[in-house]
Formats: structure tokens, sequence, C-alpha cells
């Protein structure tokens, strides 16, 4: 058999595309940021984002190849080292701030699993607020998780991936469970259709701040970068791959416009989401539990029953959410450190960074890590005054630290299709004008998104606090990324005389 009968077929690509892209999370917060809004949004992300970006991931896949290909290797070769390591370090930066984010809000679902709500808010004490609480919880669940990773997590992460079954799961119960409900209210759905990008949320009201939106968006197809490396592994990737790209995008952006319409059918925004208790860190188990809720009132049962199967819906949730939190931890403690600290130059590092212990994990780095992390927690959780503004500025950071490092692989980009030194077994864009344009609207897409993010705050005059975060963490990174290459590049002189 040739080479090019061999591997993945387009529906088994297209199908791994989408269990990498697609996140059951982003419909609640789509939904409850923007409304029915945001699936013009999440449309419009598919064709100006998610398939050109698939595209030049696949390309970089495709012509450099090895054992430590990837980011770094893709920049080097590009722009230059220097470049690469920045933008390499902004990368791991990114999942220092979902670490950051994603600890503060584990405990959601573990407290839901229990209790059938979401019971952080309740949790102050020793003279400290909910907020404070969470936050030093979040640092005991980082120094566990790292303490455990470091002896090795293959068990663990066996267990947890029974939480991603769950998850997609979610899915399924939402199609069926909405169905019902649309059946047995005639049709009527709880969320009116109104002008679908007026905002139902009093905070997305303004021009910019709409426009704002546009990063939760891009952050809603986030993790193409991992699918550089399937070209090789495709059945005539030429034809194959952008296929399975189109594909992929088309059932995704179905995928998610179905899945905000539906939360319209059980959920009416004003009734269900507008109390102080509702935020971006609990908003999925609110809105299921909400769905168990009108479930049972749809079907007949009495009040305090159908309240009893939404507790239940939400129980399933946080279960599912808190496995699948859990595994994601696990792997992402140490796998992008391993890969940054691997993958770039040896010297870059302190001598004590690049040692693995015998598990073969970097123990000493992932400790540093590991106080890095709760650093910015306690920051974030005793500098912010409620837990509606704490999960606010989590998810806005998430969102930005982890979007950012797409600028600096579509700037690189034109620059490495100039190589004359490749070989390219999958080329999708063959007119380089071409390239450059579709480069130039996908960057400034990006750019354009964080900006408004990042500034929409300040210009709305809400505030500046979640501004000056959103720009503390790319500033800060950005700087010790630079000053730990000029260190590398003055040993490095100082080596060779």
């Amino acid at each position: 058999m040739s080479k090019a009968g061999k591997g993945m077929t387009l529906s088994a690509l297209a199908m791994m595309i989408f269990t990498t892209v697609f996140g059951f999370a982003n419909g609640p917060v789509a939904f409850y940021l923007m409304g029915y809004g945001s699936i013009v949004f999440y449309v419009i992300a598919a064709i100006l984002f998610f398939i050109p970006f698939a595209l030049m991931m696949a390309e970089y896949g495709s012509a450099i190849k090895g054992e430590n290909s990837g980011m770094y290797k893709w920049l080097e070769v590009s722009v230059g080292p220097r470049f690469a390591f920045i933008g390499t370090f902004m990368w791991f930066a990114s999942y220092v701030v979902w670490m950051v984010s994603t600890a503060s809000k584990v405990w959601i679902p573990f407290t839901t699993a229990f209790a059938g709500s979401d019971q952080t808010q309740k949790l102050g004490m020793f003279g400290l607020n909910s907020t404070q609480m969470v936050g030093l919880l979040a640092c005991l669940w980082m120094v566990m998780v790292t303490f455990v990773s470091i002896k090795g997590v293959k068990g663990i992460i066996k267990i947890t991936s029974l939480g991603g079954l769950a998850v997609t799961s979610l899915n399924v119960i939402l199609i069926i469970i909405s169905g019902i409900i649309l059946v047995a209210n005639g049709g009527h759905l709880a969320q009116p259709v109104q002008d679908i990008m007026t905002s139902p949320n009093p905070s997305y009201q303004t021009p910019i701040s709409l426009l704002s939106f546009a990063v939760f968006a891009i952050f809603a197809y986030g993790g193409l970068e991992a699918i550089g490396s399937m070209v090789d592994k495709t059945r005539n990737p030429e034809r194959t791959f952008p296929r399975a790209i189109m594909l992929s995008a088309l059932i995704i952006s179905i995928g998610y416009a179905l899945g905000i319409f539906l939360w319209g059918v059980s959920t009416n925004w004003n009734a269900v989401l507008s109390g102080e208790t509702t935020n971006l860190g609990n908003i999925s188990y609110v809105m299921m539990n909400n769905l168990g809720y009108e479930f049972g009132r749809g079907i007949g049962l009495s009040q305090t029953t159908a309240l009893t199967v939404g507790n239940w819906f939400a129980r399933y949730t946080g279960i599912g959410m808190f496995l699948a939190y859990s595994g994601a931890f696990f792997t992402l403690t140490y796998s992008p450190l391993k890969t940054l600290i691997m993958g770039t130059p040896k010297k870059l590092w302190p001598e004590k960074f690049t040692q693995l212990n015998k598990n073969g994990m970097p123990s000493f780095a992932m400790w540093a890590q590991c106080a890095l992390v709760v650093a910015i927690i306690l920051l974030a959780s005793f500098g912010t005054p409620d837990s509606s503004a704490f999960y606010r500025i989590l998810t806005l950071m998430a969102n930005v630290s982890m979007t950012l490092p797409y600028l600096f692989l579509i700037y690189a980009f034109p620059k490495f299709k100039k190589k004359t030194d490749l070989e390219r077994p999958f080329e999708a864009f063959k007119n380089y004008k071409w390239t450059v344009v579709i480069s130039v609207v996908v960057f400034l897409l990006v750019l354009g998104a964080n900006a408004f993010t990042i500034f929409q705050p300040m210009l709305d005059g809400t505030g500046y606090r979640d501004t000056l975060w959103m720009i503390a963490g790319p500033v800060g990174f950005t700087v010790v990324g630079v000053l730990l290459y000029n260190n590398y590049t003055r040993r490095t002189k100082n080596d060779k005389k």
C-alpha cells in the first residue's frame, strides 16, 4: 500500500479536530454574555479564524517535522531564535494563566457535585471572604497536583478520562432534554428571539463591549496548534486535510449555534442569569440545573421534585467537569513546561530547570511554576472585591493569554512561506500575495479582539482593574522572556571567548 493510502480518513480527522476544539462550556458562557448574538460571532470566527489558522498550522506541521517539532521550531525556522523563544514563552505563559484560572474554578464543580449547586460563595470563614477562601483552596490544589504529577500521573489520567466522556454526554443531554421542553411548552422559547445583536447582559450593550466578545469566539476554537502534527498521519493529505478543516469548521459552528439556541429553550436570561451569585465560573452549572428544573416542570412533576431533578443535572455536570478539569490539570502541570524546556536550547535555563527526576519530570521547574501560580492566585483572590469580579478577571485573563500566542504564529507564516529550503508535502496557500492578505486579516482579527477585550473595561468606564490585570500577564511574561533570552545570548558569547 502506498504512503498516500495510509493514515486517517476524512471522517476520522474531522472527528479528531472536533473533539480537540469543541468545548461544552463555551455555549453557556456565550449565551450568558451575548445571548443569541453569540451565534453570529462564532460563525464569523469559524470563517475568518478557524479555517485559515488551522490550514496554517497544517502547513507548519507538514514542513517542519522531527522529535522537537512544535511552536518553537516553527518560529525559529520562520523568523529566528529570539522571536521563537519569546513566542513559545508566551505560549507557556498562557498555560500558567490557565492553571491560575482553573485551580480557582475547579472548586465550583467539586461543591456542585455534592450539593447540586455552587457552594463556593458560602465558604467565608476565619475572617476571610469566600473569594479569598477559594483562592487559598486553589493554592492547595496547585500544590497537591504538582506533588502528585512529579511522581507520575498515568493512573489518574485514565480515571479522569471518564470526565471527558461525561462532559461529551452533556451535549446529548442538552439536545434531547431541550427538545422535550420545547414540545412540552408548545414550541415557545424561554428567551424570546428579538434583535439578536442586542445582548440581554447589561455589561455587553456598547459597540466596544460587543466587539470585545470576539475573543471568546476565537477562544472557543482554541487547540488548533495541536493538529499541525497530524498532516503526515492523514491519508492523501493534500485533499483530505483542507476538506477535514472545512467539515469540522461546519460541524463545530453548527454545534455551537445549535447549543446556544437550545439554551434559550429553557433559560430566560433575566429570570435565571441576572442574579448576583451567577458568574463566569458557575454559569454552566446554573444553566444545567435550570435545564433539569424546566424538564421536570415540562413533564408535569411538582416544583419540589423538579428542583431535585435540576440539582441532579447540576451534580452530574459537576462530577464530569471536575474529573475533566482534573485530567487536564495533571497533564498541563508538566506537559507545556517540559515542552518549553526540552524544546528550546538547554543553555536558556538554569541548570536545575533542565534536570529530570526518575519519572522523567522536571521537578525543580515544576515547583518553581507552582510557586508562580500560587503567587498570582493570591494576588487575584485578595485583590478583587467579590466573586463575580474574581471569575470575570480570571476568565478574561485566560482568554487573552491563550489567544495572544496565535499572533506569533500568524505573523511568522508569510516568512515561513518565503523559505525555499523546506520540503512542503502539504500546501493550502499557494499564492504568496493571497497568503499575505489572509495572514493580515487573521492577525488583525485576533489582535483587535484582544485589544477590545483588554481596553473595553477602561473605555466603558467600568473600572481599570480588569484592564490592568489583562495587560500585566502578557507584559510581565514578555519581559521575563526577553531577560531570559538576553541572559542566554550573553552566556553564549562568554563561552565562545
